[in-house]
């Protein structure tokens, strides 16, 4: 049994060194060392040895074990560090090749705007408000003057949940809510960009969802040539010093009097063109000052406190300003176009 486990030893160490592959490897050490292995049938035969034999062969047999074992782990290193240089060497990168240019991105063209009007009122000391986009119909219409059954909500084609929630067809919720939450006693001097939705038809200018910003202020002797002057302010400051601005008279029932805001055409200075339908004038937002009424709801004394609202669509500013046809590019992802617009700081109208 001796010379037999001798032998196992030298096959096994001669077939290792042979060998140049670790799949191949492996299969000789099952061979030899499995449980089915060389030396593992010679072992199952010591139970025929007599006791003096037995540690003898068994010290033999520890030997061969550790002799194959320690060449096995040599050997199996020695081709696991060939793989790996191999790996490498087919995976080896020229660091002294030209990067792949990254390409960066930029805020979004209504981001900028509403950012860029949101800055301005900032500065004019109004404090920006927000919120909840699905709304009580107390708040987006019988708070504002609309109650139940007023033909006017026919205007504001509207995406109801329930009877009493719905999405908001304007962000003047937000100033209704402000103001209830001053209970009458403070004055108000806010703006309130955010997202809005009505029920209306897609095409170049109208979207079911859109941006919109009002203001609000309220307080003592606020006057209708206050919101004058806040409102040439902002069309200068977004259009240009040279940009002129009429007031006509309109209806909205949260406001008495309200007002249509028009400036004037850049493209023609006035004279008349097809940008501005020949009238020298391009119409672009909402105002008033605050009715009575609306201003009783939220606790405000109104002969005590007085107010003006003005309300924009920044989809409608930056189209304007960029000179934009179609509303629908600002929600298409398209980069080609977003991507013209990531430095822009001017613009035509």
């Amino acid at each position: 049994m001796k010379e037999q486990l001798e032998q196992i030893q030298a096959d096994a160490l001669e077939e290792i060194r042979q060998s140049n592959d670790l799949k191949e490897l492996q299969d000789i050490k099952v061979k030899y060392l499995g449980k089915k292995g060389s030396l593992t049938g010679v072992l199952k035969g010591m139970g025929k040895l007599s006791k003096e034999e037995r540690p003898v062969v068994g010290e033999i047999a520890n030997k061969v074990r550790e002799a194959i074992t320690q060449e096995f782990d040599q050997k199996s290193d020695a081709l696991e560090q060939v793989a790996l240089n191999e790996q490498l060497e087919k995976e080896a990168l020229d660091v002294t090749l030209p990067g792949r240019p990254v390409q960066v991105g930029g805020p979004h063209l209504l981001t900028k705007i509403v950012e860029e009007i949101e800055d301005l009122f900032i500065g004019m000391g109004f404090e920006v408000r927000e919120g909840p986009e699905v709304e009580t119909d107390y708040y987006n219409f019988e708070a504002l003057n609309l109650p139940k059954g007023h033909p006017a909500r026919d205007m504001q084609d509207t995406f109801y949940i329930t009877n009493e929630l719905l999405l908001r067809t304007h962000t003047s919720p937000v100033q209704a809510r402000t103001m209830r939450q001053y209970d009458g006693d403070q004055s108000v001097k806010m703006i309130c960009p955010g997202k809005v939705y009505r029920r209306d038809t897609d095409d170049a200018t109208h979207s079911h969802q859109f941006t919109q910003i009002e203001g609000l202020y309220v307080d003592k002797n606020v006057r209708m040539s206050d919101l004058k002057g806040i409102l040439d302010k902002f069309a200068k400051s977004m259009f240009g010093h040279d940009r002129k601005i009429r007031l006509r008279p309109s209806f909205f029932p949260f406001t008495e009097p309200s007002v249509e805001m028009d400036i004037s055409c850049k493209v023609c200075n006035g004279e008349g063109c097809s940008v501005c339908k020949k009238t020298g004038w391009i119409e672009i937002l909402g105002a008033g000052m605050v009715h009575p009424r609306v201003l009783e709801m939220a606790g405000y004394d109104s002969e005590q406190y007085t107010g003006f609202a003005f309300g924009m669509g920044p989809e409608r500013i930056a189209m304007l300003k960029y000179g934009i046809d179609d509303i629908r590019n600002f929600y298409t992802n398209d980069k080609r176009f977003l991507s013209q617009y990531h430095h822009a700081k001017g613009g035509t109208l």
